[in-house]
């Protein structure tokens, strides 16, 4: 168990990771506890936890849309270096450099994370769940 200390030490704390990523893509508690089929305070005593098993980080992985890693590793000053680089490039006019000749560690997070898809898919089960509601409104009226 040498690798505990080693990571306690370098501050790795896995649920605030799933936090982050999950805030990263502007989703809440109970939207993700929804896609788990958990509550939402069970989310929120994931998120306190320094070590997720790996059944649940790949299942919260795969309602995020990312690799269990990208939550693992997860870290903070390298996804603002990352989202810097990437909104340099696109604010930044005639750039002759690209987003591909950047970081690998870059390169691999922009590619694996669009927050924009993220964005539509979390719009579009928003949509669906206030449909449902209606649904049930309506039956439950009659």
């Amino acid at each position: 168990m040498i690798a505990e200390p080693t990571e306690k030490l370098n501050g790795r704390h896995i649920g605030r990771n799933v936090q982050r990523v999950r805030m990263y893509f502007g989703m809440k508690q109970e939207a993700l506890a929804s896609d788990l089929g958990i509550s939402q305070a069970e989310v929120s005593k994931i998120e306190q936890q320094e070590e997720i098993e790996d059944d649940m980080l790949t299942r919260i992985a795969g309602v995020l849309g990312v690799s269990p890693e990208i939550i693992r590793d997860f870290d903070v000053e390298r996804a603002i270096y990352n989202i810097s680089n990437i909104r340099e490039n696109t604010f930044e006019q005639g750039s002759s450099t690209s987003i591909a000749q950047r970081d690998n560690a870059s390169v691999s997070f922009a590619q694996q994370i669009n927050p924009l898809d993220k964005i539509v898919e979390l719009y579009e089960r928003l949509l669906q769940s206030e449909r449902e509601k209606n649904e049930l409104l309506r039956n439950g009226n009659q």
